[in-house]
């Protein structure tokens, strides 16, 4: 798969994370505990650290940046699908944690079929350095 091509099934699959975000962030079931409030909040912080380089036109960039976070929507994913029947057994949420799992299972796909050679052969494009895009934040 071609980068260009990742990165446009990647934003499709974002905007349904984004949904689950959304649906999660306003469901009062959940404000109570901080370990389920952090599923949206991981989906938020996943999401919004590729715009920057989606919006420069940076490929390679997002792409890195999109599988660093990978592990932690994963994990994200598993203890939401887990643990939400102890705050609702509403089909809403059976359909987020199942949404989610499936956004987790298109995401691995995606960068299984990812030819990286192709993404390593990108040419960077010109911007201003930014201090920030240098800091690499360790896994949790």
């Amino acid at each position: 798969m071609t980068p260009q091509d990742a990165v446009a099934r990647f934003n499709t699959i974002l905007a349904h994370a984004w949904m689950i975000r959304t649906f999660l962030k306003h469901a009062e079931e959940i404000q109570d505990s901080e370990a389920m409030l952090d599923v949206p909040r991981t989906l938020y912080d996943s999401i919004r650290a590729v715009e920057p380089a989606f919006e420069r036109g940076d490929l390679a960039d997002y792409l890195r940046r999109l599988r660093g976070k990978l592990p932690k929507v994963r994990r994200a994913a598993e203890y939401f699908a887990c643990h939400f029947k102890e705050f609702s057994p509403h089909t809403n949420f059976a359909m987020a944690a199942a949404s989610l799992q499936g956004v987790v299972q298109q995401m691995e796909e995606i960068f299984a079929g990812l030819d990286w050679e192709a993404v390593k052969a990108l040419p960077k494009p010109d911007r201003p350095s930014d201090p920030l895009d240098e800091i690499e934040i360790p896994e949790v």
